[in-house]
């Protein structure tokens, strides 16, 4: 494990709050809040049910298990082991079919089982690794011929500093101080470009939009805080 592409305090910052993570009022209510739209749009794109999945940094197991709940046959994979602890119990109690969860590397995975899944999903997860396009590369030698991709992470600008460290940790308090390190978010250039040299196509763009007034998120076209990438591995 120790040369795996992960940073040890960020591993440790969400293993410390595991035991919240199914807590839909808790430090991580915006993944409950936004875990609808984006299964939406990844169902829509790539019709769940009946294909086989991969959730990278899949944490607690909101995604995978909500995917799991659509038909798919889902794996979820973490390096960090309290919040797969988290996913696996939570699974048990929901009686959540078609769901397991492995502790391991985004590369260990795609070296033992290339060309596997139909679908694999990596999101809100790019912007805490050392080496994000190393994922980005596992992820597309995970996709069978004609797989979907998906990514989702935060847009490296004045703007999102000001929206996603500023507004979400220290003024609306989303979500725990110290969540997010600017200097580790992504711009949408540098991800697509990290795509086409993994030899995937991108297929559309979302931006996610948060409402303070409504509180309510939402999907739009506007990528330049949160943003969500579709790509496809060519058949």
């Amino acid at each position: 494990m120790t040369n795996a592409n992960a940073d040890p305090v960020e591993l440790a910052k969400f293993g410390d709050l595991a035991h919240r993570w199914w807590d839909p009022d808790g430090e991580f209510r915006p993944l409950h809040q936004i875990n609808p739209l984006r299964l939406d749009w990844i169902d829509r794109l790539a019709a769940l049910a009946g294909k086989s999945v991969v959730d990278i940094g899949c944490g607690g197991g909101i995604l995978a298990e909500s995917m799991a709940r659509r038909g798919a046959q889902v794996l979820g994979i973490d390096l960090s082991t309290k919040p797969l602890r988290v996913a696996q119990l939570h699974a048990l109690e929901a009686e959540v079919a078609g769901v397991q969860y492995r502790e391991q590397s985004a590369e260990a995975l795609a070296a033992e089982q290339p060309c596997r899944f139909d679908v694999v999903t990596c999101l809100e997860m790019l912007e805490h690794v050392p080496e994000p396009a190393s994922v980005v590369q596992a992820c597309a030698t995970l996709a069978k011929p004609g797989g979907w991709v998906f990514f989702s992470t935060i847009h490296r600008n004045p703007k999102a500093f000001l929206m996603a460290i500023v507004g979400a940790e220290h003024v609306l308090k989303l979500l725990p101080k110290g969540t997010h390190e600017y200097q580790r978010f992504i711009k949408p250039s540098e991800l697509v470009r990290w795509c086409r040299d993994a030899g995937l196509e991108t297929r559309e763009f979302k931006g996610l939009e948060y409402n303070p007034l409504t509180r309510r998120y939402s999907l739009s076209q506007d990528t330049s805080v949160n943003y969500l990438v579709a790509c496809r591995r060519p058949a």
